[in-house]
């Protein structure tokens, strides 16, 4: 198969007229300054595959359904475990496969699923123990998006003044007891075509610092092909509050201490770090993965990403709970939030931005997302230059003004799984909103919305019941 672009963004730069060459899913040659033939001819720039590097997929059930009482990211976590607690395997993975089949329409062609949901009610295991994770790895494959799933091992409810808490109802469909059953579980994973198998700490308030070092001595054994380890780090200031009050010590430096910062690890979006903190992970060559849009859409922060840059450390990006998904914004966020915090604009260069944006595809060996080059799994996408967002940019210059609105086309492992804005699945639009809105209302957000409606009416009327005003 052969794929022709009038201009392509390789690692030299803007080259025109290219002729991309598939075999078996991977790029063989890309050779610029060539007719089209009989190739197949994308329109626009032409972009390496997008990598969301760390994503939540039921928390896209959450869309626009959490902002009415301001609130904070606690409050909004009640909400997702809302969620959580209404999903089996066969809702999740079709939930999942809308997802996914979102982010291959944006421009994504692998995705990090940092994955925790994984047993029944109260923590019952399924028959297969990896229902939940098998439902994602079907929903990805279905959506046509390359995935690693990253199983979470996640133990305790939290690190409160006394300690650490015990799980609640919920929370105990995440857990596996310890990390020794948990290895267990995972592994027993195996990876597919386009699936890897990675492994996560949910936080440092889900594992204590004996568990972290259980899990520094097991993990690296499980998985065959990959060390790949995600971690949500500093994410808000109440867990360096609670670490430090109890330990003496930041969430960075019980990580450092269990002997889990390595080149290997992927610190989640590392907000709120202290110099030293910042030091170990980029003294270890760790990546930071930001999330833009969920960060400013939960009013966590803005992260340090040129000191993690200067001292060593590699970014990614990712969508996390799926606020928003595009992986353009994600790429000016980087940007854009560093701007707002210095004062000062060129944080990062354009080619860097596009950087951030390939890298974090934790996959085996040559398996992995990157620029357009040979040898490299065979993503691209095709964006529109003559949209009213786009025309009249620099080619250089497209990341910046460009959005999801504007991605023509996307092939995935050398297969068109995007053509003319339309996915292979048909009308996403119409998938998420069956998911999305079965998952989404809970039992009480039903009836606090069906007691506002009958308010309404009864205001309209003229006459408004006591037992109305108090139940709403």
């Amino acid at each position: 198969m052969s794929y022709w672009a009038q201009r392509a963004w390789l690692p030299d730069g803007i080259r025109q007229r290219v002729t991309f060459e598939v075999q078996d899913g991977v790029f063989t040659a890309i050779t610029p300054d060539t007719d089209p033939g009989a190739a197949h001819r994308l329109p626009g720039l032409v972009l390496p595959g997008f990598a969301n590097d760390h994503s939540h997929a039921f928390h896209r059930a959450l869309r626009g359904r959490t902002h009415a009482d301001g609130g904070t990211f606690w409050t909004w976590r009640k909400a997702m475990y809302s969620v959580a607690a209404q999903l089996d395997p066969d809702s999740y993975y079709r939930l999942a496969r809308a997802t996914y089949a979102e982010m291959v329409l944006a421009g994504y062609t692998s995705v990090s699923e940092f994955h925790y949901l994984h047993h029944g009610p109260g923590g019952t295991p399924y028959d297969d123990p990896n229902a939940m994770g098998h439902a994602l790895i079907r929903a990805a494959q279905d959506a046509g998006i390359s995935i690693t799933l990253l199983d979470t091992c996640y133990l305790h409810g939290g690190l409160g003044p006394d300690g650490y808490l015990e799980l609640d109802e919920v929370q105990k469909r995440f857990a596996d007891g310890d990390v020794t059953r948990w290895a267990g579980r995972v592994s027993q994973l195996n990876p597919d075509d386009g699936v890897s198998i990675g492994t996560a700490i949910h936080s440092v308030r889900a594992l204590s610092p004996g568990d972290l070092k259980t899990f520094a001595f097991q993990a690296p054994h499980l998985l065959e092909g990959t060390n790949a380890c995600h971690v949500h780090l500093s994410e808000q200031p109440a867990e360096n509050e609670a670490t430090l009050a109890h330990f003496g010590r930041t969430p960075t430096q019980l990580l450092a201490d269990a002997g889990v910062i390595d080149a290997n690890l992927t610190a989640v979006h590392a907000t709120h770090l202290t110099s030293d903190d910042i030091a170990l992970l980029g003294g270890a060559g760790a990546t930071a993965c930001f999330c833009p849009t969920t960060e400013r859409d939960l009013a966590d922060g803005i992260g340090p990403a040129p000191e993690l840059v200067g001292a060593g450390a590699r970014l990614s990006l990712g969508s996390d709970q799926h606020a928003v998904i595009d992986p353009f914004e994600e790429i000016r966020g980087l940007e854009m939030n560093d701007r707002l915090r210095s004062l000062r604009r060129g944080r990062f260069s354009p080619e860097f931005l596009l950087s951030s944006g390939l890298h974090g595809m934790t996959n085996r060996g040559w398996q992995r997302s990157g620029p357009l080059q040979p040898q490299i799994l065979a993503n691209l996408v095709a964006v529109r230059t003559d949209s009213p967002r786009t025309a009249g940019c620099t080619d250089e210059q497209i990341i910046y003004s460009a959005t999801a609105a504007d991605v023509d086309t996307v092939v995935v492992r050398g297969e068109v799984k995007v053509s003319d804005g339309d996915h292979v699945l048909g009308d996403v639009g119409k998938l998420l909103r069956k998911r999305s809105t079965r998952c989404g209302d809970d039992a009480v957000t039903r009836r606090r919305w069906r007691w506002r409606s009958r308010r309404a009416e009864a205001v309209s009327t003229g006459s408004v019941p006591r037992a109305l005003w108090i139940a709403s």
